[in-house]
């Protein structure tokens, strides 16, 4: 029986296929590539580095459920400059039928330890709201503790002073019915309530104005107040203003008699002067007097009579 060629045979065996790298060699390969470390990579996608190393040995046993894994390998492909889809899809069929040991849920630590808080500066921040609290207890028990004395010296002062006679206080007038205001006078006035004008013109004298029982704050600005009169039911009120001064002032009753003027007994009647009277009224014009009448003639007297 003839041999056959080695050569021969050779061309006729078929070629074994090469094994294909796994993703997480794949992704050793491509963050040695661009000299990354585990710590660099883990800084960037806030993994921890042992997931990240069992991910590139594929000890499944090591990581978390597999949705976890898949999204824990797109990140890192998106690092090295790996196609997240395809790494997914990769890992996704090396995992396929695998068990994890593991079924609670897992606790993932800080990717960079040193960003955590060291535990010296959080005893001291602890520390030091302490001390806080007590030097604000003790401010604010001293400062309770202090007005006693200072009570007690003002009540031993108030006893050995003399009692000073208090003056009544004078009596204050009802505010009761409806104010009107009256002109003496052409006089300008504005009422208002709460922004909305209720009245805005010249009363002519002998003319008036009610202010509505429905208005909550009535308020008068008035260009002569010296030509107004105005009541408050029965009780007149005094002048609200200088003469020949614009004058704003509130219309409500109990207001207008809270005045000085309103409030206090009328005073006593003082001798007439020059000066003229506090509310000038139109006087009619008075007519010129009358000459005197001429003195009677003398007859010159002689020394013969």
């Amino acid at each position: 029986m003839a041999k056959r060629d080695p050569e021969i045979e050779a061309a006729d065996s078929e070629p074994v296929p090469e094994a294909l790298p796994t993703a997480g060699e794949r992704l050793r390969a491509a963050r040695e590539k661009q000299k990354l470390s585990l710590e660099d990579v883990a800084a960037q996608t806030r993994i921890p580095q042992r997931h990240l190393a069992s991910i590139e040995t594929g000890e499944w046993d090591n990581l978390p459920a597999p949705t976890y894994t898949i999204g824990f390998a797109k990140n890192y492909a998106g690092v090295v400059g790996l196609d997240r889809a395809e790494i997914g899809d990769q890992l996704r069929e090396e995992m396929g039928g695998q068990r994890f040991a593991t079924t609670s849920a897992d606790v993932f630590e800080p990717a960079d330890p040193r960003r955590t808080m060291p535990k010296s500066l959080v005893i001291g921040a602890v520390i030091a709201a302490v001390l806080l609290i007590a030097v604000m207890s003790f401010l604010n028990r001293r400062s309770l503790d202090e007005p006693e004395p200072v009570t007690n010296a003002a009540a031993a002062t108030n006893d050995s002073a003399p009692a000073a006679p208090t003056a009544p206080a004078p009596p204050t007038a009802t505010a009761t019915g409806q104010v009107v205001l009256a002109a003496t006078a052409p006089a300008w006035i504005q009422v208002t309530d709460r922004g909305t004008t209720l009245f805005q013109g010249e009363l002519q004298p002998g003319q008036t104005y009610a202010v509505p029982s429905t208005a909550s704050a009535p308020m008068l600005k008035a260009g002569k107040p010296e030509a107004l009169k105005i009541t408050v039911g029965t009780t007149a009120v005094p002048q609200i203003g200088p003469a020949g001064k614009v004058t704003t002032v509130s219309l409500v009753p109990a207001d207008l008699l809270k005045t000085p003027a309103a409030a206090a007994p009328p005073p006593a009647p003082q001798p007439a002067t020059n000066s003229p009277p506090a509310n000038p009224r139109p006087r009619a014009r008075r007519a010129p007097a009358a000459p005197p009448p001429p003195a009677p003639e003398t007859q010159p007297v002689t020394n013969g009579q």
